[in-house]
């Protein structure tokens, strides 16, 4: 599939994009910070949005700034993101995450990519995220809808998340970029199902290469 072709299809599916897809449930789920966002990008880690959002609401009463965070007891912590799976590990890298932003930048998240990555727990996914929905810059946040669409509909062809990012920074212009997570994402989410494809609804389907 050419460029042109595919930018068609994300303006199609922008379109026809629902507003109740798990993804803007999350969205608005919380008060959003760039800390917030962050610590959310985290919890979110092979977790549904709907209960990233269910937990990510019940954490940021108790914290909504590193300082607080990391008052919390590590058991409690543990407790509230249960739901969200890898419990312990997902707390402690929350508290180490804090601990690094109190000490390493006047408990302020960086708006630079490279900063982002020096903090351990945050990979390429994670920093694309918060650059984009914290501080409004350009960045193509690749999770796996975004790997598994682009792919299915045969725009790149490549095996893992981080050579689809190489590839879609590559070939999307960058007027599309802060855009083009959030409508493949409520695609996959909504219609475009992992398992249980909705075809018979997908404004696309004729494009598609099924």
């Amino acid at each position: 599939m050419n460029q042109k072709d595919f930018l068609e299809i994300l303006d199609i599916l922008e379109k026809n994009s629902t507003r109740n897809a798990p993804s803007d449930i999350l969205h608005s789920a919380f008060n959003r910070t760039p800390y917030t966002i962050l610590i959310a990008t985290l919890l979110s880690l092979r977790t549904k949005d709907e209960t990233t959002a269910r937990v990510s609401k019940e954490l940021f009463k108790v914290a909504e700034t590193p300082e607080k965070m990391v008052e919390i007891p590590l058991d409690r912590l543990e407790e509230i993101v249960k739901p969200t799976g890898m419990y312990r590990r997902k707390a402690r890298t929350i508290i180490d995450v804090s601990n690094t932003l109190i000490e390493k930048f006047n408990s302020k998240v960086p708006d630079r990519k490279g900063e982002l990555l020096t903090i351990k727990g945050v990979g390429d996914k994670t920093a694309n995220v918060v650059l984009n929905s914290a501080f409004g810059i350009p960045s193509i946040a690749v999770d796996t809808h975004v790997h598994r669409v682009t792919n299915l509909l045969g725009f790149i062809e490549t095996k893992t998340p981080r050579e689809s990012e190489r590839e879609l920074y590559r070939r999307v212009p960058k007027r599309y970029w802060s855009r083009l997570n959030h409508i493949i994402v409520s695609f996959g989410q909504t219609i475009c199902l992992p398992r249980g494809a909705k075809c018979d609804i997908c404004p696309i389907y004729n494009r598609c290469h099924h």
